[in-house]
């Protein structure tokens, strides 16, 4: 079993950016800060259970990653791991681990927050959504926001209003960034069956919902900076977000591949600038 197979497996870039999310979460939360300890578990238990939800993602889209170019090197459909009911015994009892981690380390509240993030990966958007509507992938943008008050909750169980903002920024984030690499891999979904937005409606009219989706996160993205954060996280969500706005323009005025590609790559520097920034600006002010 070779270590590649295992880190493809279960996701951990996304599962690292999860876990960035539950850390600014708990930047942005006010109240008495837990031990480090505390926080270090918590972190670790959104990690296990976020990829925990990755591996299972790909168990069960094992026939769909096989018909699309992007995804037929993942583990299961090349054979690099067999594809065998045991991995639901051990992606069963990395959920349940990280769930009991942030239950103990923390609290119930934030437990709950970590089981409902991988649940809405793992069964709202992989079992029930992804093969049925276009919608798929806005429901399922609700895990980051359970991650991000996860952290909060490691300090306060009733989130604040900066967490409160910062959730939402992350469910409206989930959208444009994913319908862009929708249209940049369009064949690919539509050899598999999968009723993403731009196999549905076409190109042109996905892009123009990425480039609203894009005006409607960016400025949400700025309502943090009025419930609590500062001029650090302001300035960074204002770079990250007009980089990614410039890019959406760009794949609403010409869409196809290269301009969704852009497009999905400014989502992740927009994304990475408003945890950074959260954090940034709640540790030097």
């Amino acid at each position: 079993m070779r270590p590649g197979a295992l880190l493809n497996l279960f996701k951990l870039r996304i599962g690292m950016a999860i876990a960035l999310a539950a850390l600014a979460g708990f930047a942005c939360a006010r109240g008495p800060a837990p031990e480090g300890w505390r926080i270090a578990a918590l972190i670790l238990a959104v990690l296990a259970a976020s990829s925990a939800a990755g591996a299972f993602n790909q168990y069960v889209e094992r026939d769909i990653d096989a018909r699309m170019a992007r995804t037929r090197r993942r583990p299961f459909v090349t054979g690099a791991l067999a594809h065998r009911p045991a991995w639901l015994w051990l992606i069963g009892a990395l959920t349940a681990g990280g769930v009991l981690a942030a239950w103990l380390a923390t609290n119930f509240v934030a437990a709950l927050y970590v089981f409902l993030g991988a649940f809405t990966y793992g069964v709202v958007y992989t079992v029930w959504l992804k093969r049925r509507t276009p919608w798929n992938i806005v429901v399922g943008g609700l895990a980051g926001s359970f991650a991000v008050l996860a952290g909060a909750a490691a300090v306060a169980p009733r989130p604040g209003p900066a967490a409160l903002a910062l959730a939402v920024v992350l469910f409206l984030w989930t959208p444009p960034h994913f319908w862009s690499l929708a249209i940049a891999c369009r064949e690919d979904y539509a050899a598999a069956g999968v009723p993403m937005l731009p196999v549905v409606v076409g190109d042109a009219r996905a892009a123009r919902a990425v480039l609203a989706a894009a005006w409607l996160l960016v400025s949400a993205s700025l309502v943090p900076a009025a419930l609590g954060l500062h001029w650090i996280y302001a300035a960074a969500a204002l770079a990250g977000g007009g980089w990614f706005l410039a890019k959406c323009h760009a794949l609403a005025a010409r869409p196809g591949p290269d301009t969704a590609r852009a497009s999905f790559h400014a989502s992740l520097v927009q994304l990475a600038a408003v945890l950074l920034g959260v954090m940034l600006d709640t540790a030097l002010l």
